[in-house]
């Protein structure tokens, strides 16, 4: 079959372009003309602190005549970024670094921040430092991290982040797939990625890519990628289409996101999104609590108020739809937020940082305002 590689256990369908559509990225907020010009010279404040990177292609899924636009919230710099307000590393990433780029802060997983760039920049994003001229904590070199992974058994599951590691050229994904393939003690390896929605062109366009991902995925071994669709309106007919091709190259696809403000934060648009993301092959894995990092002020929503957006939305879907977990990706473990009544919040360890805490239940006093574990005191 044409495109097919001699290693693929999945082909790559005959339909696949040969040559890539070009997509062009913006990294100037100036360059906006929708915006009038007095509020793009107060935004490019906001963007000289923290970045701002778009596709044409995302861009253009914004109604610009609506100034609540959803995904204009998600791209588009507010001047709110500016408050004074949370951590550049709300969740302490940095006690987990073991090698430049390499996180291990479960014993079964490692994280590899592969690339300090995105097809976009979200505004919301917990991990925006690296994206600040002065960062070094992505990898350059992915030899220490595969050494690191082949000297610890324990390790059965990588994530490869950044960043998104689509960014990176096919050639040098392949560089770090293809050497934990043949690690015995790898089970799965996930790839984190928003291109899907940014720019579905990227899996659309790209044969050797294809073929890359249909080579490392088959019967005891799968690549997953962690797809980050936000609302509904990004499954476009080209990202439905990109899933599509990975479901069909022997990728398992998810996606994962946190509730925003001004995006997601209403029942209907979350139970949409549920159905819809299941519906085309990318089933909701996670729904997060936004990370109090700083420049995130505008974008977080309670803890109690996400809980209620949440369980509304799943209550109201179908049964399949309903499988996304509440959770917030706190410094001592992934806590999953289990029930809300009239003066408690339940709150359990779905993965811990300290084994001895690993499901242990915790039982908080409600607070309508808390917007993190931190924020909460415990019952009693």
């Amino acid at each position: 079959m044409s495109g097919t590689s001699p290693h693929a256990r999945f082909p790559v369908p005959e339909h696949s372009a040969s040559t890539s559509r070009s997509v062009g990225y913006l990294t100037d907020v100036s360059h906006l003309h929708e915006i009038p010009s007095d509020e793009r010279c107060r935004l490019e404040e906001v963007a000289r602190r923290f970045s701002f990177r778009a596709s044409e292609y995302y861009l253009g899924l914004i109604d610009w005549n609506d100034p609540d636009d959803p995904i204009r919230a998600l791209i588009v710099p507010r001047e709110g970024e500016l408050a004074e307000f949370g951590s550049p590393d709300a969740s302490n990433e940095a006690s987990n670094t073991v090698l430049p780029g390499v996180q291990h802060k479960y014993a079964d997983t490692v994280l590899l921040l592969c690339v300090e760039a995105c097809g976009g920049y979200c505004r919301y994003c917990f991990r925006k430092r690296i994206f600040m001229r002065d960062s070094s904590e992505t990898m350059r070199d992915f030899g220490p991290a595969l050494d690191y992974i082949r000297d610890h058994p324990e390790i059965t599951d990588v994530l490869l982040t950044g960043g998104d590691p689509l960014l990176l050229s096919t050639r040098r994904l392949a560089e770090v797939l293809r050497p934990l393939r043949d690690i015995p003690h790898v089970r799965t390896v996930r790839i984190g990625t928003k291109m899907p929605a940014f720019n579905p062109y990227r899996l659309l366009d790209d044969v050797a890519l294809q073929e890359l991902l249909a080579e490392q995925s088959g019967p005891g071994g799968r690549v997953y990628l962690m797809c980050h669709f936000d609302h509904p309106r990004e499954f476009t007919e080209q990202a439905i289409e990109a899933i599509d091709l990975a479901v069909s190259l022997g990728v398992i696809c998810v996606n994962q996101c946190p509730i925003v403000a001004g995006v997601n934060d209403d029942p209907e648009v979350l139970r949409e999104l549920l159905e819809t993301s299941t519906s085309v092959g990318c089933p909701q894995y996670y729904l997060f609590q936004g990370r109090p990092t700083c420049g995130n002020t505008p974008f977080l929503v309670p803890i109690v108020r996400g809980w209620e957006l949440f369980s509304e939305a799943r209550r109201n879907a179908s049964g399949l739809a309903r499988r996304a977990r509440f959770c917030m990706s706190h410094e001592s473990g992934k806590v999953e937020i289990v029930g809300v009544d009239d003066d408690h919040i339940y709150i359990r360890y779905h993965r811990a940082k300290d084994p001895a805490d690993h499901d242990r239940l915790m039982v908080y006093e409600r607070d309508d305002n808390a917007l993190w574990l931190d924020d909460l005191t415990l019952a009693g």
